[in-house]
């Protein structure tokens, strides 16, 4: 699989450390870059990523992207174009997204996912939607668990996200709601949760033969007791410094598996809390009981430029084996385990 040819689309927050690491990887080349910013159009690759010049300059034209032939689209904006997306399948290239549209096909609309299946079938290209939470957490870690298993009661996920240090006031603020008093907090915030990780829960659940039943997403904040100052800006006392986004999936009518996000902007938090530091904490109840804990050992002052990878990383590692898939869509449980060709020890 040496020398893939990849196009890197979009260059934000995930997509420029992705962008990043296909120039640095042994076994893939760059062979274009599309950008949504006239600013960066024209600009180097390297550039874009903090790189040494590659001679590749980012497009905004999406004809002249296509027209590249590449093996593969890394395909990272903010939202996903189902357009984009068919346009890039119809030329025969492959598709790894960050987009969560397509961890779960059942979940599609049908129409749209009947669109996708015979763009793939048309070409031969195949599609696949990975990430670090849903993603790696949801489906690869908890897979590997049930591997040891021969009864499963129960699968619980906790996220923690202490955002206190995360410079993005446009995200807290506006999109998460952080800082507001909790009247004006819209409680169907929390819906979204069940669009996120459903997807990626009932794919898990099928896998080991217990499928779900329907998927809930509750929620529930704390506030900060006093005036509050993180990265981002802050906070006046009383309102919203934690929110807790609850996923249930049913089986047969029970709890089977749950993805609980729990991000926060202190630890002194009215209601009082059981926090713990950025990461992950995954429980199993069944015949091989199991307790494990995934915690980011990221350096202080250095998440802005790591936490990026925990996302981009993994779809760039996924890029060999959907080249070599079948045509269609491509679910982890389609897949070979990831085993990534590392660039080396530095």
């Amino acid at each position: 699989m040496t020398g893939l040819r990849v196009v890197q689309w979009a260059t934000g927050n995930i997509g420029s450390r992705s962008l990043r690491h296909v120039i640095e990887h042994p076994g893939l080349t760059l062979a274009g870059v599309y950008v949504t910013s006239a600013a960066k159009a024209g600009q180097d690759a390297g550039d874009l990523c903090g790189l040494p010049p590659t001679g590749v300059t980012a497009a905004s034209d999406v004809d002249e992207i296509l027209a590249l032939g590449a093996d593969c689209v890394l395909y990272m904006p903010a939202a996903c174009d189902l357009d984009q997306v068919c346009a890039i399948l119809a030329t025969g290239t492959n598709v790894v997204t960050t987009c969560g549209e397509f961890y779960y096909p059942g979940s599609m609309q049908p129409a749209d996912r009947e669109r996708v299946a015979q763009v793939c079938a048309d070409s031969g290209a195949s599609i696949h939607s990975t990430g670090s939470s849903p993603g790696f957490i949801t489906e690869a870690i908890p897979l590997v668990l049930a591997s040891i298993q021969r009864r499963l009661n129960s699968l619980t996920i906790n996220e923690y996200a202490d955002c206190s240090t995360r410079d993005s006031p446009d995200m807290l603020f506006n999109l998460m709601g952080f800082g507001h008093p909790v009247a004006e907090f819209p409680p169907e915030r929390f819906a979204f949760g069940a669009y996120s990780f459903g997807p990626s829960m009932r794919l898990l659940a099928e896998a080991v033969g217990l499928p779900l039943d329907s998927v809930t997403s509750t929620g529930e904040v704390a506030v900060t007791p006093e005036k509050l100052t993180i990265a981002a800006g802050t906070l006046d006392a009383g309102t919203v410094a934690g929110m807790r986004t609850i996923v249930t999936g049913l089986h047969a009518g029970r709890p089977l598996v749950k993805f609980v996000a729990t991000w926060y902007c202190s630890a002194d938090l009215d209601p009082a809390w059981e926090l713990r530091g950025n990461g992950w904490r995954v429980q199993v109840d069944g015949d091989a009981p199991l307790d494990v804990d995934i915690n980011f050992a990221i350096p202080e002052g250095m998440a802005g430029e790591m936490t990026p990878g925990y996302t981009a990383n993994r779809a760039v590692n996924a890029v060999p084996y959907i080249c070599a898939a079948p045509a269609g869509f491509q679910t982890t449980v389609d897949l070979p385990q990831i085993i990534p060709v590392l660039s080396g020890v530095r």
